[in-house]
């Protein structure tokens, strides 16, 4: 006849078939009590695990009942070992903040848009919130620069310009949609008002209000130029036209060359002909007509 099955023999029993959750793991588990500091989830283990306040969500002050409301399951991250009684602290925050962080590391991956709610302005730029992360826009990689207090509350967006989870670093910028929106705004065969920001053996590079095109030195004029510095100084306003426009690449080819009733007026006449060069449409379009006929 078998032994009676004992109340310690079913103690032991059910220990050896007791969870044991590790600290760093992710456990599922169900919320089964509310309290005023916090929740207890049942997960399996010895004893149901603690959830503080300040570990439930990304939100600073949480509301239990809208949250986690009784009998919801979810995962969290255990944060403690077991105690003596086999309870484990839990956090839900620190799980969707690894989790916020992988995405943004993805979105830096794909170039995704991403969406900033501004909550402070600093001398450098604006700061706000990005799915419960802390963001941060430099004042020179904004749109709205020179109106950043009027961002406060406002949505903003932007793609990743630095991440860093270690350091906390989340740093945002707005020039490739600047570069976007100024694209946009430019047609190929229109003649534009620009500003020389670099030189170039080969050419200058024109600025056309937030977007830079390529003057090539074989487009500024008829006649030879043996030094660029001769005809043209950082920051210099000049009216060019757009040859052509590379979507794909992103690239801007320019024109003054055309612009010229005789090769050598820019060298000659660069302030008259500059003015000039707004009406000047009709003259390049009886020049491209020209040129095609001629192929």
């Amino acid at each position: 006849m078998a032994s009676a099955f004992s109340h310690d023999d079913f103690a032991k029993a059910l220990a050896q078939h007791d969870y044991r959750a590790e600290k760093g793991q992710t456990v599922r588990g169900k919320v089964s009590q509310h309290a005023s500091d916090g929740a207890y989830v049942d997960f399996g283990g010895k004893s149901p695990g603690f959830l503080p306040l300040n570990e439930v969500g990304l939100n600073a002050a949480p509301d239990l009942a809208t949250e986690l409301p009784l009998g919801s399951e979810g995962d969290f991250l255990v944060i403690s070992e077991q105690n003596a009684e086999g309870q484990v602290l839990l956090s839900q925050r620190q799980l969707q903040v690894q989790q916020a962080w992988e995405q943004i590391v993805e979105a830096e991956e794909s170039k995704k848009i991403l969406q900033m709610l501004v909550t402070g302005v600093n001398r450098g730029g604006v700061t706000g919130e990005v799915g419960g992360l802390r963001g941060f826009i430099p004042r020179s990689h904004l749109m709205e620069k020179d109106n950043m207090d009027g961002l406060v509350g406002q949505i903003v967006e932007g793609h990743v310009l630095e991440v860093n989870q270690e350091n906390n670093k989340l740093v945002l910028t707005q020039r490739q949609l600047l570069k976007a929106s100024a694209l946009s705004q430019i047609a190929k065969g229109v003649i534009r008002e620009g500003k020389v920001v670099k030189l170039q053996p080969y050419g200058v590079f024109v600025d056309l209000n937030g977007v830079t095109g390529l003057l090539h030195i074989t487009q500024i004029s008829g006649a030879r130029i043996g030094d660029l510095n001769t005809v043209f100084e950082y920051g210099q306003k000049i009216q060019v036209y757009v040859l052509d426009i590379d979507d794909f690449k992103g690239r801007i080819s320019l024109s003054t060359r055309i612009l010229e009733t005789y090769p050598g007026e820019l060298i000659e006449k660069f302030a008259e002909m500059m003015e000039d060069a707004p009406n000047r449409l009709e003259l390049v379009q009886s020049k491209l007509s020209k040129a095609e006929g001629e192929e």
